[in-house]
């Protein structure tokens, strides 16, 4: 069987191969009928090369077509929306319809389209202009992006369309899109639309380019090449450190987005008052997509008492009740099955599930642990570690006061939440966690699951080290997004016909917002 093309340099062609694979089907462990390749060093060098020069001639296309292809992708995708679901469905068993089709396609067409506007707005770049000094700056493209996408999210999060090339191309960058192995035939869908967009809006060919696997030393070679301008890794610890460790190395940027339990703190007065609500939110949270969302919770903390044992049997009962999704392949099957097996080793009990679930495709079932308070707080480390998938740990203390000990010794995480009564009962214990939690993490909820992640401009979705490489950035919320692909830029004494549109005298759209002499303004500079 003849492997499919790789995108390099303006063409489909043959990958110089070492080895090759087949994604599976999930539901069934099957697999399917396409052969893919592991690309060599020989395609990463051809792939830097043609996009280190793309970067240059991106430098001088204007951002309003940058911003024409960003939409007519978007267009593309919408067209070829029924193949793209049915391929993605059939890769990772998610949902056809609503979660593929009518959620995760139109989020991220959506991010093409907002990364398009903010292209064209261009405040996103925080233009500076101090006029008595004739000093100006601003943010500007960065070089050759490399975006490793994830195996949950096979268009929102993939490395040839998601958040992260939108923002990269918004801010002016190439980029090289290393797929995953559990999606290479909805990459590949995906990889056909964007080099079209490209050729109907005449950006250099090598504006996108695609490679479907690679090994891991290339991989490290990859992102700490000097020809890189830095890097978009969504994916395990392991791997996002193995890749930090070389890019920083070779003081490439990488921003990451890695591991986060999210945890969840229900206090007294939300159980009295809702205590069923709460559990229902808590297990559609924890279960949606069979657990393989990176905001799952996969912690709950819980003062002990009558109604806490109450919930956690509400919650038992519910996890019961539902039936196994399938897990996205089997190594994350293995994963969650060694997770669940050290945080038992270090004391949690299984409160339901806890084991492989036997037969076609690729399940574990749904598994509820907990520990009590004087137990995780000595041994922290190992339990926290995270079980990717459809499983969560809800830590029963001994009180508020060990709540707040507790949330002391959480690493950096995604998201909190804490649940209080609505009429003020909590209001003391809630002033007391929420700003111990507030510097865990980097999205703060209150009476709400963290699943949910707005494309938004106000939306944080980064956090403290593991959670993401970095706390200052942002993987979802246009304009700051873009951010990330991008250097600052100064100009000092250069001659007004010189500077880049954002800072001449003349705002370029009459929109952008720039700082000027100290004040935000959409206004001309006056001479």
């Amino acid at each position: 069987m003849a492997l499919q093309n790789v995108l390099i340099d303006g063409n489909w062609r043959e990958a110089r191969a070492t080895g090759s694979f087949q994604s599976i089907n999930p539901a069934t462990g099957t697999a399917l009928a396409d052969e893919y390749p592991i690309s060599s060093w020989g395609d990463c060098e051809a792939a830097l090369d043609a996009a280190a020069e793309a970067a240059v001639l991106l430098g001088q296309v204007p951002t309003e077509r940058v911003a024409k292809f960003l939409n007519r992708f978007a267009d593309r995708i919408e067209g070829r929306a029924t193949e793209i679901a049915e391929t993605a469905h059939a890769e990772t068993a998610l949902a056809k319809s609503p979660r593929l089709s009518r959620i995760e396609l139109p989020r991220t067409t959506g991010q093409l389209r907002q990364a398009a506007k903010a292209a064209i707005e261009g405040s996103w770049a925080l233009p500076t202009i101090d006029s008595k000094l004739n000093l100006r700056s601003c943010h500007s493209a960065l070089g050759p992006v490399c975006i490793f996408g994830p195996n949950n999210f096979p268009l929102a999060y993939n490395g040839i369309c998601g958040g992260d090339f939108a923002a990269a191309i918004a801010a002016g960058n190439p980029v090289i899109a290393k797929g995953h192995p559990s999606h290479p035939g909805t990459t590949r869908l995906l990889a056909e639309e964007a080099f079209a967009a490209v050729g109907e809006t005449a950006l250099p060919s090598a504006t996108v380019q695609m490679i479907y696997h690679i090994g891991r030393e290339d991989g490290l070679r990859l992102v700490s090449d000097p020809r890189i301008g830095a890097t978009g890794f969504t994916g395990s610890r392991a791997a996002g450190l193995a890749l930090k460790t070389a890019a920083d190395a070779a003081g490439k940027p990488i921003y990451l987005e890695m591991s986060s339990l999210n945890p969840v703190v229900v206090l007294p007065g939300a159980l009295r008052e809702r205590i069923e609500k709460i559990a229902d939110e808590y297990t559609d949270s924890c279960l949606a997509g069979s657990g393989q969302f990176c905001t799952k919770p996969g912690l709950l903390l819980l003062p002990g008492g009558e109604v806490s044992e109450r919930f956690v049997m509400q919650v038992r009962q519910r996890f019961a009740d539902r039936p196994v999704a399938p897990l996205l392949s089997p190594t994350v099957q293995k994963s969650l099955d060694a997770s669940v097996k050290k945080l038992t080793a270090a004391g949690a009990k299984v409160v339901i599930g806890g084991d492989v679930v036997v037969g076609d495709g690729f399940r574990y079932s749904n598994t509820l642990l907990r520990i009590d308070g004087a137990a995780f707080l000595a041994n922290p480390e190992i339990l926290q570690t995270e079980a990717f998938g459809n499983a969560s740990m809800i830590i029963v203390a001994h009180d508020v006061a060990q709540l707040a000990e507790i949330v002391t010794k959480l690493e950096g995480q995604l998201t909190g939440s804490i649940y209080s009564s609505t009429v003020g009962d909590d209001d003391k214990s809630y002033a007391q966690l929420s700003s111990i939690l507030r510097q865990r993490v980097g999205r703060l909820l209150n009476d709400k699951m963290p699943t949910g992640v707005a494309v938004n401009p106000a939306m944080n979705h980064g956090g403290p080290y593991p959670a993401a490489g970095h706390p200052g950035f942002t993987a979802v919320g246009i304009p700051a997004s873009l951010r990330r692909f991008s250097q600052l830029e100064c100009y000092d004494n250069v001659r007004k016909n010189r500077l880049p549109p954002l800072l001449a005298d003349r705002n370029p759209t009459g929109k952008t917002w720039r700082l000027i002499d100290g004040e935000w303004s959409v206004a001309d500079l006056k001479a």
